[in-house]
């Protein structure tokens, strides 16, 4: 019975301590701003998956329309949705790094559903070219085995045998 209630009176003290944790203030964190921030990524997120199925010559008029309205209005949006355009498949590979130049600002800024979605991004194509620079020193290696082999090869073709 005593067990009983010692378990009691440490379930009641801990449900005290929860009380602790509260947001400070007693104030809720601001939902609605939440939810702006989130509806403005969800329509980045829905360009970007339009935009995956348009055809080149059409994805190219996206971006050439992208880039006059970067340049007319430098927000966030803007900034985003054209390097959206640039990392689109097909595209120039100097368009990744011109897309991280655009992302950049957008990272930084304290406000704003995009930043994460900017960040999310910035780290994807960062990524993407480090694991390019591996491939390409991956295939210079390949590059010279298959350079020394073909010596080696054409070597042991034209040496006379020797006798034993």
């Amino acid at each position: 019975m005593r067990t009983l209630w010692a378990g009691l009176l440490l379930l009641l003290a801990g449900c005290g301590a929860l009380r602790g944790i509260e947001a400070p203030g007693g104030a809720a964190p601001p939902v609605e701003d939440a939810r702006a921030d989130s509806a403005e990524a969800a329509r980045a997120l829905a360009f970007y998956a339009k935009a995956r199925q348009l055809p080149g010559p059409e994805i190219a008029r996206e971006q050439e329309s992208a880039r006059r309205a970067l340049a007319r209005s430098r927000s966030d949006a803007a900034r985003l949705r054209y390097a959206m355009l640039l990392t689109l498949p097909g595209a120039a590979a100097g368009d990744d790094a011109r897309a991280l130049e655009l992302l950049e600002p957008v990272t930084r800024s304290a406000d704003g559903g995009l930043r994460g979605l900017a960040l999310l991004m910035t780290a994807f194509l960062q990524e993407q070219r480090r694991l390019e620079a591996g491939a390409q020193g991956l295939q210079q290696k390949l590059d010279a085995l298959l350079s020394l082999e073909r010596s080696m090869t054409g070597r042991e073709g034209g040496a006379v045998p020797r006798k034993k």
